[in-house]
């Protein structure tokens, strides 16, 4: 490989809005998630709603609208 070339692929830390820390390696330094395999509901069987800007309400409304004619 040429040197100079390639971004430097070091050890990293990431870390979970859920607290879980997982080290591994990457370009990147100190990765934040909002969801891992810990707290994810596919994983955990746990139904939770992650609703990002009122998405789920505003799908409500139009659903609920458009059901009525």
């Amino acid at each position: 490989m040429k040197s100079g070339l390639h971004p430097s692929y070091g050890k990293t830390t990431i870390t979970c809005a859920c607290g879980n820390v997982v080290e591994t390696r990457s370009t990147k330094k100190n990765i934040k998630v909002e969801i891992c395999a810990n707290c994810h509901p596919f994983f955990t069987g746990k139904q939770k709603l992650v609703d990002t800007g009122g998405r789920v309400e505003r799908f409500k409304r139009r659903f609920k609208a458009s059901a009525g004619r």
